[in-house]
């Protein structure tokens, strides 16, 4: 354990290069430091994501724009977050991480600042929706994974798993937060706190951030020395082809389909919707954000652990059980809603909070064992299939509302989804060297 604690020499490989020697303080292997800054990042960049449930009622009573209105800007908002986040990968293997990440940060606070002024529907799509979907992608998961794979070699599955809970830490710092500003005093100041949540971070990522190990003579945690690559241009251009390689294989399409059900089923349903579909049933928005912030608590674990799980286990079996389970607790929920807290939805919310992104460790896992040094950008796209699942229903959840008076539809067609997630995990193939994507 102490040796994984003080593991800052480079290997021989790194002092064959003739690097010098570099140590960063308190006897901790700089990829720490480094998970920790991205794992602030995450929820810097999460903090907006908290806001989209509780403003739907906000903004529907101040400006008259229906539910779906407000849930096409949302969807607009998660389809680019989606979208963004392969080219973003490959942005950071061109510019760096550093500078792409700070830039995105600044992005999420000018479009959360502008909404504050907004008057037109219109404009809730242009700042929440291209603004913040941009920059909120360009720190998505894939983000994480890039992190992961140029600093790790050792403890990836843990890492991902900690990385990925950052988003549901977000969550759980800011929903009870901005529920309480919003009920208290407004959409618009909540607007601002996440404006400033995303600033506050930008300074952590320009001192602390590094884009590979060996900026610091390092190797990455658990490995050799490798060499910093050369900065990969036509960054575009390999996103793309790596999508086009990627879909002649049939996994890409099955770990997409399963994860634009995830999506569907997280971002999508319950993270926009649940807070107004509980408020129909008579509970007040401050109780059903505070339930949809303890999702975040068993998320954190929930994740962490599926991390854990991945490094041991078959990672298609571990999916198929993720998917079932959701599916379950979906198909009961509207049966909970109510006016006050029950001991049922409280059991609901602590399983549904294990199960939130319990996927990612064992998709990207996948994604790595599929397709090898592209796979974080692989991931990428699969991630953009999870966002457009997401805005695919944030959209027809809220025109749902508006036709049937009811989010019950929603909620039993998510819990068959799961059902047919769960049986596609069951059917991914495992990698064989000769059909891996070839990368470059």
């Amino acid at each position: 354990m102490l040796a994984d604690v003080t593991h800052l020499t480079k290997t021989t490989a790194g002092a064959a290069s003739g690097m010098p020697r570099r140590r960063f303080p308190f006897s901790v292997h700089r990829a720490w430091i480094v998970a920790a800054v991205t794992f602030v990042t995450i929820i810097g960049g999460a903090a907006f994501n908290s806001l989209p449930g509780l403003l739907i009622d906000p903004l529907h009573t101040e400006f008259g724009w229906s539910r779906g209105e407000i849930g096409l800007a949302v969807s607009i908002d998660m389809a680019l977050y989606g979208l963004t986040a392969p080219f973003a990968a490959a942005l950071m293997d061109r510019f760096g991480i550093r500078r792409v990440v700070a830039i995105a940060l600044t992005m999420v606070a000018a479009g959360a600042v502008a909404s504050v002024w907004m008057t037109a529907s219109w404009q809730l799509m242009i700042y929440w929706g291209l603004l913040v979907g941009l920059g909120t992608g360009s720190m998505a998961m894939a983000f994480a994974a890039t992190v992961t794979n140029r600093w790790f070699v050792a403890r990836r599955g843990l890492v991902t798993g900690v990385l990925t809970a950052a988003g549901a830490s977000g969550q759980l710092v800011f929903l009870p937060l901005c529920a309480w500003i919003v009920d208290e005093h407004g959409w618009r100041p909540a607007s601002v706190t996440v404006a400033l949540a995303a600033l506050v971070v930008v300074p952590f990522v320009c001192l602390l951030m590094r884009d590979h190990p060996a900026d610091v003579g390092l190797a990455p945690y658990g490995g050799d020395f490798v060499p910093k690559p050369a900065p990969a241009r036509g960054a575009a251009r390999r996103t793309v082809r790596v999508l086009f390689d990627a879909a002649r294989t049939g996994p890409f399409w099955l770990l997409a389909g399963t994860f634009a059900i995830c999506g569907a089923t997280t971002n999508g349903l319950v993270r926009t919707h649940f807070v107004p579909s509980a408020h129909d049933h008579g509970m007040p928005i401050t109780a059903a954000a505070s339930l949809l912030a303890v999702i975040g608590v068993f998320d954190v674990i929930g994740t962490i652990f599926s991390g854990w799980l991945t490094d041991r286990f078959d990672a298609r079996r571990l999916l198929a059980v993720y998917y079932a389970l959701r599916g379950i607790s979906l198909m009961f929920l509207p049966m909970l809603m109510a006016p006050e807290v029950q001991p049922p939805m409280i059991f609901f919310i602590v399983f549904y909070g294990l199960d939130w992104v319990a996927t990612v460790p064992p998709t990207l896992a996948l994604c790595r064992e599929q397709y090898g040094e592209d796979s974080a950008i692989v991931f990428g796209w699969v991630l953009a299939s999870h966002q457009v699942g997401a805005a695919v229903v944030a959209f027809l959840g809220g025109v749902a509302r508006d036709v049937f008076g009811s989010y019950d539809v929603v909620w039993y067609a998510s819990g068959a989804l799961c059902a047919m997630a769960a049986l596609m995990s069951l059917v991914i193939r495992r990698a064989r060297t000769a059909e891996t994507v070839p990368s470059g």
